[in-house]
C-alpha cells in the first residue's frame, strides 16, 4: 500500500502513474475520502475528550440534571461519528489499497508487454545441423512428460513428469540452492557486478503451501483472483509463488537492524489457474496449473534495497551463465511490473525449437508497498522504527528446465547435460 502522505503531496503524480500502469483510481475522490475520515476522527476524539472530562467531574459530586443530560446526548453523538468513522474507513482503506506502487523514473512507459525494453543480450544463439524440436517432442519421445495421463486425472495444463527430466529438475534446484546459499559465490557475484551489497547466502526453505486470505490480500499478490485456487469454503488459498507466503511470514514483527538483510530461498509447488490464457501454450510445460519452483525473498532496509535487487539480478544473470543457455534481460515497462512493483526485470531463454525467447526468470522490487499493509519493521540503531523493503525474484522455476532440452538436444533426439549440472547427476553427460 502506497503511504498516505507521499498521495497528498504528490496526487497528480500518483494519478498519472496509476494510469500508466493500467490502473483506474480516482485519486481526487481517494484524497475527498481521507479529508473527511480526518475530520470525523478530529470529532470523535473531542467528543471522547469531553466524555472523560465529563467523566472525571462526576466523581467530584453528585450529577446535575444538564451533566447527565449532556451525558446522554455525548454517548449518541459518539455512536453516530464512530458509524460514520468506520464506514468512511472502509471505504477509504477500500480506495487506497487500489493505488498501484510508483513505477521508479528509469521505468519504460508502456501499455503492454510488448513494449517491455531489451537491456542486454547474454550468449550465443546455437545453430544445427538438424531442424531442432520443440521441448514436448523431445520429452515426449523420450516418456520424460506424460500429459494424455495427466489430463485424465487432473485435467489440461497438468503433467507427470519423469525419468531422467525429474533428476535434472533436482539437479538444477540442488545446484541454485548451492549457489545461493554459498557466502563465497555471493561475494564473486557481487564483486563482478560491482554491488555494494551483504554476501550473507540465502536461508532455505519449505514453505507452507496454502495462504489466508488477510495476508495474501496483504501482500498484494492475491489479485488477479480469478488466478488463484481458493479452498472452498475455507478462508485459505493455494499459493501462487513461493515469495507468497515468504514474504508475509513477518507480518507484525519488527527487526533488529544487524539482523538484515533478511534472505530466504523458498522451495514450493504452486498453483495457478492461467484465467485468460485459453488456448495458449497448451503442449508442453510452458504455462502449468502447477509448477515448481525456487523463489529468492529478502528483508531490507530501505538503504540496501535496490542494490539488493540488482543482486538478485546479477544472480539470475550467474545461474543462466553457469547453465550456458543464450539469454535476454527485459526492463519491464509501466503495465507489466505489476502493481505492487517500483520495478520489475524479466529474464528470456532462448529456445531454439520456437525460434524466440521465453521467460525464466523475474526480479520485483517493492521498496516499502507490501511492507506498510503487513507491518513487518526494522528498528534502526538510532531507534527509530521504519518500514522495511521486499524484494523476490524467481531462482529457478521449471522453465530453465525447457531451455536445456531444446538448446542441448542432439541429432538422435537425446539431450546433454550442462556441465554445471553432471555433478548433480552422478557424472552423467547425457540424458
Amino acid at each position: 500500500m502506497l503511504d498516505i502522505r507521499y498521495i497528498r503531496e504528490n496526487p497528480q503524480k500518483v494519478q498519472t502513474a496509476a494510469e500508466q500502469k493500467g490502473y483506474s483510481v480516482d485519486i481526487s475522490h481517494l484524497l475527498s475520502l481521507d479529508e473527511s475520515r480526518r475530520e470525523l476522527q478530529a470529532k470523535a476524539e473531542e467528543l471522547r475528550r469531553e466524555r472523560n472530562d465529563l467523566a472525571a467531574s462526576l466523581k467530584q459530586g453528585k450529577p446535575t440534571d444538564d451533566q447527565i443530560a449532556r451525558g446522554r446526548e455525548l454517548k449518541t453523538e459518539l455512536a453516530e461519528v464512530e458509524d460514520h468513522l468506520r464506514v468512511a474507513e472502509e471505504e477509504y482503506i477500500a480506495l487506497l489499497k487500489q493505488v498501484p506502487n510508483m513505477p521508479l523514473d528509469e521505468v519504460p512507459v508502456g501499455a503492454s508487454e510488448d513494449e517491455n525494453v531489451e537491456v542486454k543480450k547474454v550468449g550465443e544463439i546455437p545453430t544445427f545441423d538438424f531442424e531442432p524440436k520443440n521441448h514436448w517432442e523431445i520429452a515426449q519421445a523420450n516418456g520424460w512428460i506424460d500429459k494424455e495421463r495427466a489430463a485424465k486425472v487432473a485435467g489440461s495444463r497438468f503433467a507427470y513428469l519423469k525419468g531422467d527430466l525429474v533428476r535434472l529438475q533436482w539437479a538444477m534446484m540442488q545446484f541454485g540452492l548451492d549457489v545461493i546459499g554459498n557466502e563465497n559465490t555471493l561475494k564473486k557475484i557481487i564483486a563482478d557486478n560491482n554491488l555494494k551489497v551483504s554476501s550473507k547466502p540465502f536461508t532455505p526453505v519449505l514453505p507452507p503451501l496454502m495462504i489466508r486470505t488477510e495476508p495474501y490480500d496483504a501482500m498484494d499478490r492475491l489479485e488477479p483472483s480469478d488466478d488463484r485456487y481458493k479452498i472452498e469454503g475455507e478462508e485459505l488459498w493455494l499459493q501462487g509463488s513461493a515469495e507468497h507466503v515468504l514474504g508475509s511470514m513477518h507480518a507484525e514483527e519488527i527487526f533488529g537492524e544487524q539482523e538484515l538483510p533478511i534472505r530466504y530461498a523458498g522451495y514450493a509447488t504452486s498453483f495457478r489457474r492461467e484465467a485468460g490464457t485459453y488456448g495458449k501454450d497448451m503442449e508442453g510445460i510452458i504455462r502449468m496449473h502447477q509448477f515448481d519452483k525456487l523463489e529468492m525473498e529478502s528483508f531490507t532496509t530501505a538503504d540496501d534495497s535496490y542494490q539488493e535487487h540488482l543482486l538478485m539480478i546479477a544472480i539470475q544473470e550467474y545461474l543462466m551463465q553457469q547453465l550456458e543457455l543464450p539469454y535476454h534481460v527485459l526492463m519491464k515497462c509501466t503495465a507489466d511490473i505489476g502493481k505492487p512493483n517500483a520495478r520489475g526485470v524479466d529474464i528470456e531463454v532462448w529456445l531454439p525449437g520456437q525460434n524466440k525467447y521465453r521467460e525464466t526468470h523475474t526480479a520485483d522490487f517493492m521498496q516499502d508497498y507490501q511492507a506498510r499493509r503487513l507491518q513487518t519493521r526494522v528498528r534502526r540503531e538510532d531507534g527509530t522504527i521504519e518500514l522495511v523493503h521486499t524484494n523476490d525474484a524467481t531462482a529457478f522455476s521449471q522453465r530453465p528446465l525447457i531451455g536445456i532440452l531444446e538448446n542441448y538436444q542432439t541429432a538422435e533426439g537425446r539431450v546433454r547435460v550442462p556441465k554445471a549440472l553432471q555433478p548433480y547427476m552422478g557424472g552423467k553427460e547425457i540424458l
